[in-house]
């Protein structure tokens, strides 16, 4: 893999104590002896993550810090540039998904949360660092989205809002810094992480949801794969790519085709999205 311009580069990645952000650190590192600055918030999860890696853990190296905050951002960069680190690439991960309800259901604090963690944390964290990421010879981002950036999902506006803000976001950086820095989007379906961790439901692992779900291992190679290739778009999982195919042929009934199967489906994940309708 010596070959391949990954080899040894070092890459920063947020939402790296565990899920995606962690399976991707820990590949980069085994397939392309990377080296790892993985932001978290969680340190106890993350030195356990780290205990994973055995012989390769001097590859891995955190900082501890809310990454909704612009201020984190800079200090970071900051003390990346005083001790003479050049990140070659960075992965913004970093974000969650709200449970499925109603927009007005949501609490402004909730609203608050997901959008500085989804979405201004990777226009602070590209704004801090592009000036170091330009100092290398081979600078790249890549935006972690969802297909719910492609199409919008009912119950889930502010997520879809926050996924739509990021695939602009990188869209708008692709053409703004086209041959200069290699920029990509990663929109992936549901993957088996702890994605739905936040919903207090009983069907978190139902069968069928279960078997929607990617498995991690799978994803981690793709976007690897992704990365490795210098590819700028990623859509993935039968559902993402659905999602994405059905929404660029049928733009207007899309996201009702989507609201009448989650409808159907009657499980409970889905009830505060439609108990009106149940009433009628």
């Amino acid at each position: 893999m010596k070959k391949n311009w990954l080899y040894q580069k070092t890459v920063i990645i947020s939402g790296a104590s565990g899920g995606i952000g962690f399976s991707v650190a820990k590949m980069l590192i085994e397939k392309f002896d990377c080296k790892i600055i993985g932001i978290a918030r969680n340190e106890q999860k993350i030195l356990s993550a780290i205990q994973t890696l055995n012989d390769k853990k001097e590859n891995f190296s955190y900082y501890l810090f809310d990454v909704s905050k612009k201020e984190n951002w800079e200090n970071f960069a900051k003390n990346l540039k005083e001790n003479n680190i050049i990140p070659d690439v960075l992965i913004n991960n970093a974000g969650f998904m709200l449970p499925f309800a109603k927009f007005e259901k949501y609490t402004d604090q909730e609203i608050e949360e997901i959008i500085n963690t989804n979405l201004t944390s990777y226009i602070y964290s590209t704004k801090a660092l592009l000036p170091l990421l330009k100092q290398s010879s081979t600078p790249a981002i890549y935006n972690v989205s969802s297909a719910a950036g492609l199409c919008a999902v009912v119950g889930e506006s502010m997520y879809c809002a926050t996924k739509f803000g990021v695939r602009g976001f990188t869209e708008c950086l692709q053409q703004e810094y086209k041959k200069q820095i290699l920029i990509g989007g990663i929109y992936p379906g549901f993957i088996r992480t702890n994605i739905l961790g936040r919903m207090d439901i009983s069907d978190k692992n139902n069968k069928l949801i279960s078997k929607l779900m990617m498995p991690l291992n799978k994803a981690t190679k793709k976007i690897v794969n992704t990365i490795k290739r210098k590819k700028k778009r990623l859509v993935m999982g039968f559902d993402g790519c659905s999602m994405g195919l059905f929404s660029r042929l049928m733009p207007k009934i899309t996201p009702s085709i989507i609201t009448s199967v989650l409808k159907a489906s009657k499980l409970a994940m889905f009830e505060e999205v439609f108990e009106y309708d149940n009433k009628k």
